[in-house]
């Protein structure tokens, strides 16, 4: 059964990266057709090759690297062709002036890695491997432009109805799997199930890569928009986002945190319930001592009991209230979510909508978090409720990064706080 599960998730990466794969294959063809159709070069190598390279570089980054490395691949194959009909091919003289000579003209234009690997390579190939027929033409120069300039028509064309799609269901599942994590630390703390504890901290820990992926979903789009004129209206919406984004990779270092605080709190089992902690007695309590012909002889052997194993020893649950500001909060967080995402698409009115819930939610999560203040809560409950109130600031501010002060004593009242 290993293979045909090999064979399932094999699937499943075809069903979800079927569209590059594609994109890649119909961008080099159409490279080679131009090169061998439009300019009659017999072997155009070099066409197909660097639209393969530049489709290879992540979207967002695409239109710099492009530019990296179409003029790093056609450098070095301008380089190659006029030192190998300066000095012939195959030599070892050739092949040490051709990379000196890559190198120092990638340098000298302050090319990148990218830029300088792609010459040096792309000129190591066309000495070694396909050394010029002879003639004055740079025809592999021509075609790995050729390729550069496809491969950036054939990302157009992919965003070209919806640029920011994607940044769209990157915002979704980012906020929709931090709205989880937090409901799952509630549950987990409601049932003072530490291992469920450690796997939320454990999520928690992993939403960094998250954040990351918003913010190459950023660039991509950006990338996009400035590829198509009709659409670069939009690129102020993207700006707003990109400065909500920062608020939000807050809000996950404090959840992050918040998390590690609710793995002490659920393994606080052994302590005995405030409940239990009884207060000395009165004096007009305390019991006399007992008379010699009241005392009991020796408990028998049978009947005496050891001590209390620590798995059976259980403390109190979380505080209800912590449960509902923590699911309040989660509730929070896929408003503001629904609320970018409205944002992007356009819809200002939904947007709103959702941005009002957002405020409310959170408000509200902070509002249950203030209940639990009082003498006999512990460290791991405050460092909670202080996450729940940083969140909820960081949350806000991501929705209405203009409204900083306001926010700050809008969270504050609800904590029962002074205002600033």
């Amino acid at each position: 059964m290993v293979w045909f599960s090999g064979l399932r998730t094999a699937g499943g990466r075809l069903r979800h990266g079927w569209r590059p794969v594609l994109e890649a294959t119909a961008a080099a063809t159409v490279a080679w057709l131009l090169a061998t159709r439009l300019l009659g070069h017999p072997q155009p190598f070099f066409a197909p090759a660097a639209a393969l390279i530049v489709l290879g570089q992540a979207r967002g980054q695409r239109i710099r690297r492009a530019v990296e490395v179409v003029l790093g691949v056609a450098a070095g194959v301008l380089v190659a062709d006029l030192v190998v009909q300066a000095l012939g091919p195959g030599s070892t003289w050739t092949v040490f002036t051709v990379i000196l000579l890559t190198v120092l003209l990638a340098v000298a234009f302050g090319a990148t890695g990218v830029t300088l690997v792609q010459a040096a390579v792309s000129a190591l190939y066309l000495v070694v491997v396909a050394p010029p027929d002879g003639t004055l033409v740079p025809f592999r120069f021509v075609d790995a432009l050729i390729g550069g300039a496809v491969a950036l028509a054939a990302s157009l064309l992919v965003d070209a109805r919806h640029p920011l799609a994607p940044l769209v269901a990157e915002v979704r599942r980012t906020f929709d799997e931090l709205a989880g994590l937090l409901g799952e630390i509630a549950d987990a703390l409601d049932h003072r199930d530490e291992a469920a504890a450690v796997a939320a901290l454990r999520q928690a820990r992993g939403m960094d890569a998250r954040v990351n992926g918003l913010r190459d979903g950023v660039l991509a789009a950006g990338e996009a928009l400035r590829l198509n004129v009709r659409r670069r209206q939009h690129i102020g919406r993207l700006r707003s986002v990109d400065e909500s984004i920062r608020q939000i990779d807050y809000a996950v270092r404090n959840v992050r945190v918040l998390a590690r605080a609710g793995v002490t709190l659920s393994r606080l089992h052994l302590a005995a319930p405030p409940s239990e902690v009884r207060a000395p007695a009165p004096p007009s309590e305390v019991r006399a001592p007992v008379p010699p012909s009241e005392v009991r002889g020796p408990v028998p052997p049978s009947e005496v009991r050891g001590p209390v194993p620590p798995s059976e020893v259980r403390g109190p649950a979380a505080p209800p209230e912590l449960g509902a500001a923590l699911r309040s909060l989660a509730e929070a967080v896929r408003q503001a979510g629904a609320a970018l995402a409205a944002d992007l698409d356009g819809h200002d009115e939904a947007a709103d909508r959702h941005a009002t819930r957002a405020d409310e939610a959170a408000l509200a999560s902070v509002h249950a978090a203030g209940q639990l203040f009082g003498s006999t809560q512990t460290l791991p409950l405050a460092m909670i409720i202080g996450q729940i109130r940083a969140t909820a600031i960081d949350l806000l501010r991501g929705v209405n990064p203009e409204d900083d002060v306001a926010v700050l004593a809008r969270v504050d009242e609800a904590l029962g706080l002074p205002a600033v």
